[in-house]
């Protein structure tokens, strides 16, 4: 590139970041105003941002304070889709633990029926959501990561921990019972 275009891009970059701080007060009170919570308003904020960097990197658009109320518009759909389709597999997942024919066996501990049904019900609903994927529903890791939408290192985490939760809540239960 030579300096009169070097010149030129280093205008347009600098032109992007005043209009980002100029705009940062819109652009985050429009998303709160739609969400009502200031720390998704921020993400989605700070999405929209990283987006108008992407795009105005991969060619050159016409930069303004409502192509960027546009990209937040769009950045809220995206988390309203990801939070409805969350809440789909949430439920699928309780509907499935509600059953009384219900088996857990995470390895070595197992717990069936009614009791399993309580127990799961006790877990946060993403803990009771890996499980009933993972032990009812007999899914690998990988399919349980992509219905959760996770990546498999985090769902192995999260059914490590859930299986740790499952197994403290069934003692709670027995313990119960047995005063």
């Amino acid at each position: 590139m030579h300096a009169g275009g070097e010149h030129r891009a280093v205008e347009e970059g600098d032109a992007l970041y005043a209009l980002l701080d100029e705009a940062l007060p819109e652009v985050y009170d429009y998303l709160l105003r739609r969400c009502h919570r200031q720390v998704l308003a921020e993400d989605l904020t700070s999405e929209c941002f990283i987006a108008a960097i992407a795009a105005f990197r991969q060619r050159s658009v016409p930069m303004s304070v409502g192509w960027l109320i546009g990209i937040a518009r769009h950045k809220l759909a995206d988390h309203w889709r990801r939070e409805a389709q969350e809440s789909r597999r949430l439920a699928a997942a309780a509907a499935v633990a509600e059953s009384r024919d219900v088996a857990v066996d995470v390895g070595d501990y197992q717990v069936e029926g009614a009791e399993a049904a309580e127990v799961l019900a006790r877990l946060n609903p993403m803990q009771r959501a890996a499980l009933t994927l993972r032990y009812v529903d007999g899914l690998a890791v990988p399919e349980v990561a992509e219905l959760l939408g996770r990546s498999v290192h985090a769902t192995e985490t999260l059914l490590m921990r859930a299986k740790s939760a499952y197994r403290r809540r069934h003692a709670e239960i027995a313990g119960a019972d047995h005063d």
